[in-house]
């Protein structure tokens, strides 16, 4: 491999809700609370957000070992939530998931023109997500509809294992034809999302304000003054570094003064 292959950046791999569609990531929380309310347990909107980035099922697993939760459950049932009502509540949210992902489909604002810049400067696209394949699907179709189609999407049911283990990020690579890893940028707006690029050895980018982070929609982000709004993400932003983010912006629409940065940080010889 030439030494100017090895600097050169290749491609970028975008989470989904939070990152690309779903302005807050509204779609999961939706889901995540009724699941829970069809088995009388009530949750919190903070509860249902806390593991956001981790697939699916691990995500209900861990909403349901929050003590509040599971002392919830056992109250209401007399004994704690076991794998196999795990594994019932996962099959149940798909039905939920599929609705809900349509619903809160909208792109954020930023995400084409940042994937136009990509592919301008040769960069190849790709994704992964908390989502499992069947979800994916649906909303895939609908995103391709809005003029986003990335060229690989990989699913935690696709591979080994979900977030934050890098599975997910070496199938894009391998998809995408794409190698060294550092060659490679993932962006997401969750702390799982930075895990899963710093495990793949990726340069990994944190979204402060479209994601689950924050959890406003576009329309209460923009009402808040900018010093409010600076207010609140500035912590969001300081957790994101302490994860290990190479770069924290606030949105995919400032991706591509990142993409430069990054790049002369690579041209000065420093790897992820």
């Amino acid at each position: 491999m030439s030494e100017s292959h090895k600097k050169a950046l290749q491609a970028v791999i975008f989470d989904w809700a939070g990152t690309t569609v779903d302005y807050g990531c509204f779609a999961p929380v939706a889901v995540f609370i009724k699941l829970f309310q069809q088995r009388r347990i009530t949750i919190t909107i903070a509860q249902a957000r806390a593991p956001m980035g981790l697939e699916k099922r691990d995500h209900i697993r861990s909403i349901a070992g929050q003590p509040e939760v599971a002392a919830q459950w056992e109250k209401v049932y007399r004994k704690p939530c076991s794998e196999a009502e795990i594994d019932a509540m996962y099959r149940d949210s798909l039905v939920l998931q599929k609705n809900s992902v349509l619903e809160y489909a909208n792109l954020i604002p930023g995400t084409l023109e940042a994937v136009a810049y990509c592919r301008e400067r040769g960069l190849k696209i790709g994704s992964t997500t908390g989502y499992s394949r069947a979800v994916m699907e649906a909303l895939r179709l609908v995103a391709a509809a809005r003029g986003y189609e990335p060229d690989a999407l990989v699913c935690p049911d696709d591979v080994a294992g979900g977030r934050p283990a890098p599975y997910m990020i070496y199938s894009n690579a391998i998809h995408l034809q794409v190698y060294p890893m550092s060659a490679i940028v993932k962006v997401g707006d969750t702390l799982p999302d930075i895990a899963e690029g710093l495990n793949a050895g990726c340069w990994t980018v944190g979204l402060s304000q479209t994601g689950n982070e924050l959890g406003l929609t576009q329309a209460e982000a923009l009402a808040l003054p900018e010093a409010d709004l600076a207010a609140r993400l500035t912590p969001i932003e300081q957790r994101m570094r302490d994860a290990g983010a190479h770069e924290v912006i606030r949105s995919i629409a400032d991706l591509p003064n990142v993409i430069t940065a990054i790049e002369n940080r690579m041209l000065a010889g420093e790897q992820p």
